[in-house]
């Protein structure tokens, strides 16, 4: 049996992921940090895709909480691993950074970041025993460009990046790929409170993008044909930037 993990995965892009890696015949195993309504709805259409999944509950920001939560999963799946992690847990908190609150700072830079090692590193060891291997990071549009109002966003997303491709190099020789996905401007609840009207005037291909368009390039990245595609950074934003 294989098994995934999606951080945030009870809504948006991460339950596309879910369904996507789903279909996939991968179980999933659903992070969430408080809205275990929206998880249980992402569970259930994981299972309307096929497959079988369980929830997850921890803040990626917190170390104690993701390695306890990893271990109680390990210890209950004896001979079982996760062989694949999608780190798409993230938040926004827009501001210049003149009148960024120190904390809006380190929230976000804490989720994204602290959040990709305190997942990933648990996982490291048992893929690199079974050497197989998919890591797959939510990187962005701002990470790579650079957004004004989210000099914390990209900042996380950059060293995201970074990190990505350094931890690429380091796992490829165990047959595990390390990726990021960067999308622009996606329909989701991050998004809900941008002027899309004057942001697609911006986008050649003149539309948002949909989460189950990233969630099928997770898919591919996940799969054994992408096992030759490590340490890249693909983007997905209708022709925004590249």
């Amino acid at each position: 049996m294989q098994y995934a993990l999606v951080t945030g995965g009870s809504r948006g892009i991460g339950r596309a992921v879910s369904v996507a890696l789903a279909k996939q015949g991968y179980n999933i195993i659903i992070n969430y940090r408080s809205n275990k309504a929206e998880a249980d709805h992402t569970l259930e259409l994981v299972r309307q895709a096929g497959t079988d999944g369980e929830l997850l509950p921890f803040d990626v920001a917190d170390a104690q909480q993701a390695t306890a939560a990893i271990e109680q999963w390990q210890d209950a799946h004896k001979g079982e691993y996760i062989s694949v992690v999608v780190n798409n847990a993230g938040i926004r908190k827009d501001n210049i950074m003149a009148l960024m609150p120190p904390e809006d700072w380190s929230s976000v830079i804490s989720i994204t970041l602290n959040g990709f090692f305190n997942v990933t590193q648990p996982l490291l060891k048992d893929m690199t025993r079974k050497k197989f291997g998919r890591i797959i990071n939510m990187v962005s549009l701002s990470g790579l460009k650079g957004l004004p109002g989210q000099t914390n966003y990209s900042a996380s997303k950059g060293g995201l990046i970074a990190a990505t491709k350094a931890l690429a190099q380091e796992v490829a020789r165990k047959n595990i790929t390390v990726n990021a996905v960067a999308p622009g401007f996606i329909r989701t609840d991050m998004t809900e409170d941008l002027d899309e009207e004057a942001i697609k005037a911006t986008i050649p291909a003149r539309r948002y993008g949909e989460p189950e368009e990233v969630a099928e390039l997770i898919a591919f990245l996940a799969s054994d044909k992408a096992g030759y595609i490590t340490g890249e950074v693909i983007n997905i934003n209708g022709g925004l930037y590249s």
